[in-house]
């Protein structure tokens, strides 16, 4: 999925954290939902302004974010 025109990062908004399209819920907020346990279809439920799209797009984005972080050579 290409989340780039999902996921928005803009200076002013929640910090300059990325957020799923220009809303305030971050990618990090849908990833721990994600983490304790929660449903897409919870998550859905209790913020409606929310696509199933955005909850892949925040999957997508920290995959992408994840591959470009340098691995830290053994110790």
């Amino acid at each position: 999925m290409d989340y780039r025109d999902r996921i928005t990062i803009e200076p002013g908004k929640r910090s300059g954290k990325p957020c799923i399209r220009g809303l305030r819920i971050t990618v990090s907020d849908v990833l721990e939902y994600l983490a304790a346990g929660m449903t897409e279809d919870e998550i859905l439920a209790e913020f409606p302004d929310l696509e199933r799209d955005d909850i892949r797009a925040a999957l997508a984005f920290a995959a992408d974010r994840e591959r470009r972080l340098m691995a830290v050579p053994p110790a």
